[in-house]
């Protein structure tokens, strides 16, 4: 069966061959050059790999070509390529399949938005604020946003875990738990899968962890609790203004402690309760 002619794509030709080349029925396309200076000759690898997937040649689910022609396509070293994969693979972009080869992922916002909770698992002092910060300015909204969509079956899913925090006043670490699920659970609710993911990422449970412990000693099990129930009841009410509110106080609460008690003291990765 004749293949056809091969589409065309602009730039300019890697390894001195201009057009694209044929890996069996896929087309692959040979990415420019880059000339820039302040890239490392990975992060030039990883560009181009990275086209090849922004453009569609790659697309979500494709397999990559054998390694061996892969790299004359691109103009890389072997050696060159594995590190621009095993970097591809870090970040979600690529997956490595045992015995079959490597895969384009699905590049679906909660796989790709993966890295944002890492990140903010390593970050201290400072850095704690500036992401409260940014939640603040989220997650009220997005609490809103849930309030217009929310399912009976998924309320039903925050109110279980608002009832488990009831039952878990005395058990900081429970607590915590279900406290972080709550929150998952409005953020589900919202339908929008990339900001489910960025919110997850920001207000996940190893950074309330780190915050929980300072608010523990104010005896604030009660009232997390109290705002928690008041975003229940406006979610339940469909009131998204209410909502918004409701979320923007129980923020407020993390904010006002963290800029008060933020210095030396403020525990880090190292002072955070077991899991």
């Amino acid at each position: 069966m004749s293949l056809g002619a091969p589409p065309t794509l602009s730039g300019c030709p890697i390894s001195g061959t201009p057009g694209p080349a044929r890996h069996g029925s896929v087309w692959l396309f040979r990415v420019p050059a880059y000339e820039n200076s302040a890239m490392s000759l990975t992060e030039q690898a990883i560009e181009r790999i990275r086209q090849l997937i922004k453009d569609g040649t790659l697309p979500p689910g494709a397999r990559l070509p054998p390694e061996q022609d892969l790299a004359a396509e691109l103009g890389l070293s072997r050696n060159l390529l594995r590190e621009a994969v095993r970097s591809l693979v870090t970040t979600r972009v690529l997956e490595v399949r045992r015995g079959d080869g490597t895969f384009v992922t699905s590049l679906k916002p909660e796989l790709l938005l993966e890295g944002v909770g890492l990140a903010v698992e390593m970050m201290r002092r400072d850095d704690l604020l500036e992401i409260t910060e940014v939640r603040r300015l989220f997650e009220p909204v997005a609490t809103a946003l849930a309030a217009t969509r929310i399912t009976a079956v998924q309320l039903a899913e925050v109110g279980r875990h608002l009832d488990a925090m009831i039952a878990a006043q005395d058990d900081v670490e429970l607590l915590n738990h279900h406290d972080d699920a709550f929150h998952r659970a409005v953020f589900a609710a919202t339908g929008n899968q990339s900001l489910c993911a960025l919110l997850g990422g920001i207000s996940g449970r190893t950074l309330r962890a780190r915050v929980w412990r300072g608010l523990v000693v104010e005896n604030a099990a009660g009232r997390t609790i109290a705002e928690h129930a008041a975003i229940y009841r406006a979610l339940a009410d469909g009131d998204a203004p209410l909502a918004q509110a409701a979320a923007l106080l129980h923020v407020n609460t993390t904010e006002t402690w963290l800029r008060e008690n933020l210095g030396p003291s403020v525990p880090g990765p190292a002072d955070e309760p077991p899991r």
